[in-house]
Parts: structure tokens; sequence; C-alpha cells
């Protein structure tokens, strides 16, 4: 899909349904409800008005403060709004208004909103994760999806299975909860999507930049040789991204180098 005025509209709905995300990742953490009160500064507790609460918009012509209290408001909600938007289009110029391109939207929003959650509170809400698994499993009955339904059912398996003995070596070798098991959760879903090749692909990818990422941090911290927490969801995020993109093209790439 390459019609710019669709891909301009596409990009608005992404820019708009960060709005939201921005929302979910707020209150969910926090139990709250997703529809009240209204939306309110984080500083004085003033509501924002309809014509202050425009994605990405309003936040400019304010210069990132609040019209009440003048006190900065976090460049994080234009940031998923953008990120939002420029997810969903980049997923619709890719693979078009089929039914690929729509499981990679999907997907994508999911993605951003677990990103920041499992940043900020290191968990990773069941109200994406177990209906995600349903709706990947179902959609893979579908011509045209990601994967056909053995390989959901398989990716599905691998995920949630490799997870849950990964945690259950991790508690034994290091007396403590490697992994949560929300990890196991999120895997089984990106497994039920991509199926179970790209989901290996995801764990590598995840993996490495966990490492180099959590060593860079150890080191920086000067916290050498204590226990530091970094929650894994981010990674995952990060390499269930590159999966849905790259995956077929790094799977064929490999296996030949391998002589496979």
């Amino acid at each position: 899909m390459k019609d710019p005025v669709i891909l301009i509209l596409v990009l608005l709905f992404g820019i708009s349904f960060g709005s939201f995300l921005n929302v979910l990742i707020y209150r969910l953490p926090a139990k709250e409800s997703l529809v009240k009160p209204p939306s309110k500064c984080p500083n004085c507790g003033s509501k924002i008005r309809l014509y202050d609460n425009i994605p990405v918009i309003s936040y400019m012509i304010l210069g990132g403060r609040c019209r009440h209290c003048n006190k900065s408001i976090s460049l994080r909600y234009p940031v998923i709004e953008i990120l939002s938007g420029l997810l969903t289009v980049y997923a619709i110029y890719s693979f078009g208004f089929t039914l690929r391109g729509i499981e990679v939207v999907f997907l994508s929003l999911v993605f951003l909103a677990i990103f920041f959650i499992d940043l900020d509170h290191t968990i990773i809400p069941d109200i994406f994760t177990i209906p995600g698994i349903i709706i990947g499993i179902a959609v893979s009955l579908l011509p045209g999806s990601i994967v056909g339904w053995k390989q959901s059912l398989i990716g599905m398996a691998v995920g949630g299975g490799a997870f849950i003995l990964v945690g259950m070596l991790g508690r034994i070798i290091f007396k403590k909860e490697a992994l949560g098991f929300g990890d196991v959760k999120y895997a089984a879903m990106v497994g039920a999507f991509l199926g179970w090749k790209n989901l290996i692909l995801m764990l590598i990818i995840a993996s490495f930049l966990g490492s180099i990422i959590g060593i860079s941090l150890i080191y920086l911290s000067g916290k050498k040789g204590k226990s530091t927490y970094i929650p894994f969801g981010p990674f995952l995020t990060v390499g269930a991204w590159i999966s849905i993109y790259f995956g077929d093209y790094l799977i064929k790439a490999y296996l030949e180098l391998a002589g496979i």
C-alpha cells in the first residue's frame, strides 16, 4: 500500500490511537478505570479540555506544559503517539490492508503498550497476552494469516514451554525468580501469531540485546557483582518487531550460511 493519502490517514489513526495507549499504559498498572475520570494534568490534577488533548499538536502548542499550572508534562506522551502512528503506517505500507497487515498493526500497538508497562512496572498484564493467544490461534485459521494453525499451535507451545523451562532453570541456578510468568504468556502469544521459527529468532535477539544492555547498565552503575533486575519484556518486544519484518530473511540467511 503506497497511496500517500491513505497512508496519511493511517498515520493519523495510529497517532490518535497512541493517545489511548497512553491511557492504557498509565491506568492499567494502577488498576484504574479507562473511562473515568477524564484526562487530567499529572501535576495539578486539572481536567484537560478537548482542545488541549489533541494528540501531538496540543503538546506542541502548549510547549509541553499544562495550561493551568504551567508545569512540564512528560515528553513520553507525544513520543508514544508518534511511535504508534509510525508503527501503524509502516505495517500498512509493508503489508497493505490484508489480514497480515491488520495482524501486524494489532501486534505493533499491543507491543508498544507492553514495552512501556513492563519498563515502568516490570509486569505484562494478562489483558494483553491471554486474549492475544486466543486471537492469534483464531486468526491462524484464516487464509492470508502470518502463519497457519499448525505453526500457531506449535509456536504457542514452544513459546510457553521454553520460557517455563528457562524460568525453572533460572530458579535452580540463581536461587531466585529468573523470569516472570507474564513473560511466559507473552512468548506464547507471540508464538501463536508468528510461529515457532520467528519465536526462536525473537528469543535469540531479545537475549542478545538483554545481555548487552544489562551488562552495560551494571557496568555504568558501578554495581558489579550485585543483583540487578531488568525487565525482559522490552527486549522481547524489539525482538518480535525485528522478527515480523525481517524474520523470513534472517532465517533464510542463517539456513543458507549453515548449509541446511
